[in-house]
């Protein structure tokens, strides 16, 4: 499980036992910081947390500031963590970093909670992609609460709970920008009276990967995968080979013949990742026919240069050869060049090049990059109303 399905699993589990929990959010940061607005941590009553905020510099002062919380309750609040002074004693922790966290902690207690763990956990299961916009800080106006929310997704209502219309309209426009552009940003809103801060913030769903061929060099690769909270499909002509023994963490095991893709051809979406490894050649000659005018988010292949070169002539006899733009989603020989030789190694190796697809990154070394580490898909936006 990912960061967000572990913190999901514990909040069902705290509300199945009646236990009280508390959610904090980072929702703005400014200069050198850890975690990126939209990390979560969840408390629960008995002391357990769940997930980090940062590199365990803030959660113990989160925890202590979350007791009365989880006591009796009470009205979500702004936490802001300056750590850009000089002394490296701020908080009493010795943080170390330069920059500036602003957190939201709320009590998990009234039904806008449980709709929005819900929304999370609908677009989680759907695959569908979310938007939230969550109110952290009001300024004189009214009618609007910290922790009010606006959710959305395409193709369905919003769901909303903040009061004012004439703010929804204008926050509701925003997130659904967002949830085009899949972009996490900030925003301040600005009216007559006062302002308002927002967090308006994608909710992805998981990576979906599927792995075509079942042998034993694939099983690290499923590990990997579910690690970072993937949803993982193992396909596989051999029966044999697919089976919950071997795959018991895999979302998904398909038998199929190759040469019949109505079996798994529904499976191929633009947000595919998907990787060839059956070490036979003609199975791999049959799943490319199909795989590669998917139009896959990443295709990895495995096997050396001429393996790939041979079957690149095969499939141009079946009009099937990778033109410009598909080559360019098709990586050959698969993988970071990290001296992998262990099947773990190397499927580290390809998890690492498929998360580095994905974000759009070199997988360079990070000693050698030239600017902010972090993605640059969260940005502070002032508007005005």
């Amino acid at each position: 499980m990912n960061e967000l399905q572990r913190i999901l699993h514990a909040f069902e589990q705290s509300q199945q036992a009646g236990k009280r929990a508390v959610l904090a959010t980072v929702v703005r940061t400014n200069g050198s910081v850890y975690r990126r607005a939209g990390a979560r941590m969840l408390i629960t009553e008995d002391g357990q947390m769940v997930s980090a905020i940062s590199g365990g510099c803030l959660e113990a002062d989160i925890l202590e500031r979350s007791h009365l919380l989880l006591k009796q309750g009470g009205h979500p609040f702004l936490v802001r963590y300056d750590t850009t002074a000089d002394d490296d004693t701020v908080f009493g922790l010795g943080l170390g970093c330069n920059g500036i966290v602003d957190v939201l902690i709320e009590p998990l207690v009234d039904d806008s909670s449980l709709q929005h763990f819900a929304f999370i956990q609908e677009c989680l299961i759907t695959q569908q992609v979310g938007a939230i916009a969550t109110v952290f800080s009001v300024d004189n106006v009214a009618d609007v609460n910290v922790g009010d929310r606006l959710m959305i997704k395409f193709d369905a209502p919003i769901i909303n709970q903040i009061a004012q219309l004439n703010i929804v309209q204008t926050i509701a426009l925003d997130t659904q920008k967002a949830l085009v552009d899949q972009q996490t940003r900030t925003q301040s809103y600005t009216f007559s009276t006062g302002q308002i801060d927002v967090l308006v913030e994608v909710i992805r769903p998981p990576i979906p990967l599927i792995i075509f061929g079942a042998g034993y060099d694939a099983i690290p690769v499923v590990q990997f995968a579910k690690q970072l909270g993937w949803h993982v499909t193992v396909i596989d002509p051999r029966p044999e080979q697919l089976t919950r023994d071997r795959f018991p963490l895999a979302d998904q095991l398909l038998y199929c013949d190759p040469n019949q893709p109505r079996t798994y051809s529904h499976l191929l979406t633009p947000q595919t990742v998907a990787v060839v490894m059956s070490h036979r050649y003609l199975t791999d000659l049959a799943f490319l026919k199909t795989l590669i005018p998917a139009q896959l988010r990443y295709l990895g292949v495995l096997g050396p240069k001429r393996r790939m070169q041979k079957l690149s002539q095969d499939l141009a006899e079946h009009c099937a050869r990778p033109i410009v733009k598909q080559s360019q989603q098709l990586y050959n020989p698969v993988g970071l060049d990290i001296g992998a030789e262990t099947p773990e190694e190397i499927a580290l190796s390809i998890v690492a090049e498929i998360r580095a697809v994905l974000s759009g990154r070199s997988g360079h070394h990070l000693r050698d990059r030239v600017g902010s580490i972090h993605s640059l898909d969260s940005s502070c936006l002032e508007l005005a109303s």
